[in-house]
């Protein structure tokens, strides 16, 4: 637990982020910037006298590149990272492995006139480093995984009896934020081909979402994409919403299909989980699943909320195992939730409720 300032040490290759970052990070009251380094070779001999809260971390850098430093810290000081990262495809690659290997958030480094476009992420930059000094990490394993928060149930999900499972008119929605990827990632990998379709809202930037669906989709037994407007959804099928569109599914018969819609932010977020989630209340009911994990905030809640009311079975995941007890805390208690479950329980727990429905 924190007390006192925020201890933040700023790892960036360019001499002007780490002095905006600094400049920005010391104007919060409780944030305080202990050190600098210009990579994770210097960042490495600062560390034991620094004591760090929270390390802002820069995607590519010389000497040693920052997802190598990142498993090393992860295995032996495990310390909340922010990273810093462009817009472009291979920092989103790298971006989405360092979360992978357990980095809290991420914040995108403008691609041009880089000093005011860091100032105008300047609330975000501060509010994402103090979500990040509350976050629980856990120690990576040598294999390069992360350990379950919690023992794992006898039995995987894919020991299941699928065979009689309806899935014409099945499907389950999930909605994250803050260390969502990684909890995603653990419940879609579990889960067989035979499973029905599932929509995700994680709360991501246009660019990173297909790449996040892409490497999901090489990880999964079933096929992982990002959504297109008008995609019907299908039986082993995982829709991604795309960043800066809200994504939200329609009924046309017994088929639904997803539509992306340009409207303005809805919980501050854009895709938001509540437009999907009310939207299946609507469309499916009775019919669906609705899962929320960790994440900063409440977007989800009513949504979750909603589709209970409307027959759908909810699970929240429980605040042991999540990175960010935020949305799945303030859904329970909206008493939104049929099950509180810890992560290594949910792909389990989701195909015996959809063989009960």
């Amino acid at each position: 637990m924190v007390t006192g300032k925020i201890k933040v040490l700023v790892i960036d290759d360019s001499a002007v982020i780490r002095a905006l970052l600094s400049e920005i990070l010391n104007s919060a009251g409780d944030i305080e910037v202990v050190g600098t380094a210009q990579d994770p070779i210097f960042a490495k001999a600062k560390l034991a006298s620094l004591q760090p809260d929270v390390i802002t971390l820069d995607v590519e850098m010389p000497r040693m590149d920052g997802l190598t430093f990142l498993e090393e810290l992860m295995r032996t000081n495990p310390t909340p990272v922010l990273m810093v990262s462009s817009l472009t495809q291979r920092a989103c690659d790298t971006t989405l492995r360092a979360l992978e290997l357990g980095a809290i958030d991420y914040v995108t480094k403008p691609s041009i006139d880089i000093s005011q476009g860091v100032e105008a992420l300047a609330g975000e930059i501060i509010s994402k480093v103090r979500i990040a000094a509350k976050a629980r990490i856990r120690r990576l394993l040598p294999g390069g995984g992360i350990p379950p928060a919690t023992p794992q149930q006898t039995g995987r999900a894919t020991t299941l009896d699928t065979t009689r499972m309806a899935t014409t008119d099945k499907l389950i929605a999930i909605g994250a934020s803050t260390g969502g990827t990684q909890a995603i990632n653990e419940v879609i990998t579990q889960l067989p081909s035979s499973v029905p379709g599932i929509v995700i809202v994680q709360h991501m930037p246009p660019v990173f979402t297909k790449s996040y669906a892409e490497r999901l989709n090489s990880m999964s037994r079933v096929r992982v994409k990002e959504a297109e407007h008008g995609d019907r959804i299908l039986r082993g099928t995982v829709f991604i919403a795309p960043g800066g569109r809200h994504m939200s599914i329609r009924r046309d018969g017994a088929m639904y299909y997803l539509e992306l819609t340009d409207g303005p932010p809805v919980n501050y977020v854009k895709p938001a989980v509540d437009v999907l989630f009310r939207s299946v209340a609507r469309f499916a009911g009775k019919n669906a699943v609705g899962v929320l994990l960790t994440g900063m905030g409440d977007d989800g809640a009513r949504g979750l909320k909603e589709m209970r009311e409307h027959g759908a079975l909810t699970i929240a995941q429980d605040e042991a195992s999540c990175v960010v007890f935020g949305m799945p805390k303030r859904a329970i208690e909206l008493e939104a939730v049929d099950r509180i479950l810890p992560l290594s329980q949910i792909s389990r727990h989701l195909l015996e409720m959809l063989q009960a429905q």
